[in-house]
């Protein structure tokens, strides 16, 4: 995608799009990049449970953050009270240094991208996008200016005359997303906006969300449960659960030193193996695993000899073949269970310490070693791979 020339004015027009008031027209202290502040937020639908438990949550200007987590973590909720759609049971929400608790959707100046594109089916293309402005008061000369602007940043333009159902769902999508941005907002917000498409599909969008973003600099909120999308165009990414952030941090960190067993569970593949810590000192813990094997990991959440503890080691970390076991690996014996082919990867499972659920992946490479069912083998990885965490 050639964004370079496209996208130059519009990244101005960002720049200078105005920012919100708070109640009474008094804008509220806040730090330069500060840009979107959840202050001690909370939501309860029904004055009991709390669907978001005290969310404190900075998000800088032009990052590109990422709200993840299983359906009913409280995610969406966030999303939807930063839009205005929802109202915050307790705390406050500030954006660029204003309280926007008490101002309405329409006058918060947030471009909005849903899952199911929310696109007029009686309207062009041009007419949608179109519309937000006319919305606004702006002019006719500067509407059409603005739709092909956006339009052309998505390469949509030759479509400006077709209606929604004439466009695949990825041209529809395109569309919705141009609509979000003709209006130059400062801030967009994304619901699952990648849902309904195909794999290849969805796998090319993300990376023209990922291009626009950081062409414009705008600031993006993105929800999804897909841990791909989340780890492949955020800056950081809030890992959601039970209505708290159980971690914030960029997609490297969560995947290589996840802080909780439900970070390490949810954030790609993981394999498990029980065990107790056995001796405990700083950076270092040998854990005692159910069959007896001792194994060294780093601690993370475990605090105490005879504590109970998930060993947790990628599948990609772990290697069968004695020419490329990494310095100081440790060494366990496993059985072959099964063998799958994956096309890029083979994807052996393992009886392990007791567990018939542990996962080496292989690359698909010439002269790969085959290996067969049944077949005993010993695997190693390396020490600093495999995290002590506490019991899930």
């Amino acid at each position: 995608m050639r964004h370079g020339f496209r996208l130059s004015q519009f990244k101005e027009n960002v720049q200078e799009n105005l920012p919100l008031h708070g109640e009474n027209g008094v804008a509220t202290e806040t730090r330069a990049n500060d840009f979107v502040v959840f202050d001690h937020v909370q939501k309860s639908y029904d004055g009991v449970s709390l669907v978001v438990k005290d969310l404190n949550l900075t998000i800088a200007k032009g990052e590109f953050l990422t709200m993840l987590g299983p359906s009913g973590s409280g995610k969406t909720t966030c999303l939807m009270m930063l839009a205005g759609f929802e109202t915050a049971t307790n705390g406050e929400i500030r954006l660029d240094g204003r309280n926007i608790n008490l101002v309405p959707p329409h006058k918060r100046g947030i471009g909005m991208v849903f899952q199911n594109y929310a696109l007029f089916p009686h309207m062009t293309v041009g007419e949608n996008l179109s519309f937000p402005l006319e919305v606004r008061g702006m002019g006719k000369d500067e509407r059409e200016a603005k739709v092909k602007r956006a339009l052309d940043m998505v390469q949509m333009y030759s479509f400006i005359n077709r209606r929604p159902a004439q466009l695949s769902g990825g041209q529809q999508q395109r569309i919705a997303l141009a609509r979000a941005l003709v209006f130059d907002p400062s801030l967009v917000l994304m619901d699952e906006p990648l849902g309904a498409l195909d794999k290849q599909l969805r796998e090319h969008m993300q990376f023209e969300i990922k291009h626009l973003h950081e062409s414009l600099g705008i600031t993006v909120v993105y929800v999804t449960h897909d841990q791909g999308e989340a780890l492949t165009m955020s800056d950081r990414v809030a890992v959601f659960n039970d209505g708290k952030i159980q971690q914030l941090a960029p997609p490297a960190d969560l995947y290589e030193r996840p802080e909780n067993s439900f970070v390490a569970q949810f954030i790609g593949e993981n394999n498990k193996l029980p065990g107790v810590i056995e001796e405990l000192s700083e950076g270092k813990a040998l854990v005692r695993l159910a069959t007896g094997e001792l194994i060294d990991a780093t601690p993370v959440n475990v605090t105490a000899k005879g504590q109970k503890t998930l060993v947790s080691i990628r599948p990609e970390r772990v290697e069968f073949k004695p020419e490329m076991m990494p310095p100081g690996a440790h060494m366990i014996g496993a059985e072959v269970i099964e063998v799958i082919y994956m096309g890029d990867i083979l994807r052996a499972r393992l009886k392990v310490a007791g567990s018939d659920d542990f996962v080496m992946k292989m690359r698909n490479t010439l002269g790969q070693t085959k290996l067969s069912p049944g077949e005993t083998i010993r695997i190693g990885w390396h020490p600093q791979d495999a995290r002590a965490l506490e019991p899930m």
